[in-house]
């Protein structure tokens, strides 16, 4: 069995959780030593796809006439597309639709998080829908000497100031506009928000929030893997304020690099996460700033190797081993995840 990871489009997704989403695949499948391809133009028996540009939508279709079985990567729902980008909000019904026709064509439709899987199965798409996760590996995203000296000097912060950090697209559904107001409220402290969105493609309030933010908060962009490392280890908390998941990449890189952990309560997260136990959580600005302020004075007590279990939980070993499995079953025609 021949496996293609389809990739064409991957260049135009790679700054994005759906290219990570694909990086972890290939990752994971390398792990457990599966045979699989990213150029189409090799023989294949099925096709994986995450996409859903109308290039990748085109390819299922023209796999699904030549006999190949389709999976389909469920990981964008109607609900994480709104507050995301300028107009994301009045096209969302359109983008909902375009969803539906586009994971039909899938054999079975793969998701993050059953969270996601309860979304998707509100959207009638008639299809087996499987839970997987995008997995973290384990041994990349580990805590290393010097690593705190390493990002302060690396990003020119103040080393007698704590530090909080975010990860994402600088959009409102990632909760970048309560992290600037957050930093201006917080100014003991350096603030650093790590992502790139196209200025064309931003709120006209995301673009001013941005323009007018205080001097201790800073924005370096799209950064690679390795300085993500850098800085969750080198920092002293990172900040999680989506409103809106299908599992969130980034919270898991965190959980593995045992950094110390603040999000937001979302439903996504309230069966694995305890606010106090393994995680802390807050809800409006003014639990996030207390709570900030109680991690980094020590007022709160660490919560990171509890939190770390969760990444052991999510592994990318095995991630490969159900991919696998799932891959195989398809195969045989089998139903069942």
């Amino acid at each position: 069995m021949r496996v293609l990871i389809y990739s064409k489009d991957y260049d135009k997704v790679k700054e994005s959780g759906v290219g990570k989403a694909i990086d972890h695949q290939k990752k994971a499948l390398r792990k457990v030593g599966f045979d699989f391809t990213t150029d189409e133009k090799e023989d294949y028996e099925l096709v994986h796809i995450n996409t859903v540009l109308p290039g990748a939508v085109a390819f299922a279709k023209k796999a699904r006439k030549k006999g190949k079985k389709v999976i389909y990567h469920g990981h964008s729902t109607m609900e994480d597309f709104r507050n995301s980008f300028i107009f994301s909000n009045q096209l969302a019904p359109l983008f909902k639709k375009w969803l539906v026709h586009t994971y039909k064509l899938g054999d079975i439709v793969l998701t993050p998080s059953e969270y996601s899987k309860k979304i998707l199965e509100t959207y009638g798409i008639d299809r087996e829908i499987c839970v997987i996760s995008n997995g973290i590996d384990l041994d990349f995203w580990k805590e290393k000497d010097g690593d705190r000296d390493k990002f302060y000097e690396t990003y020119g912060l103040d080393k007698n100031k704590k530090s909080i950090i975010s990860v994402g697209l600088p959009i409102k559904r990632k909760g970048i506009d309560d992290f600037i107001r957050l930093g201006q409220s917080l100014p003991q402290y350096e603030f650093v928000w790590f992502g790139k969105l196209d200025r064309a493609l931003m709120s006209p309030n995301i673009k001013k929030l941005i323009d007018l933010a205080p001097s201790n908060v800073s924005f370096p962009g799209y950064v690679s893997s390795e300085d993500l490392r850098l800085a969750y280890s080198g920092s002293d908390l990172y900040l999680f304020l989506t409103h809106e998941e299908t599992e969130g990449i980034v919270l898991l890189e965190a959980l593995a690099t045992r950094a110390d952990i603040l999000i937001r309560d979302i439903e996504i997260f309230e069966t694995d996460y305890e606010d106090g136990v393994n995680i802390y959580k807050g809800s409006s600005l003014e639990d996030f700033r207390e709570k900030i302020v109680g991690i980094c004075e020590g007022r709160l007590k660490s919560l990171k190797d509890f939190a770390y279990r969760k990444a052991q939980d999510k592994s990318i070993e095995k991630t490969g081993r159900k991919l696998v499995e799932i891959y195989e079953r398809l195969m045989n025609n089998e139903i069942g995840c």
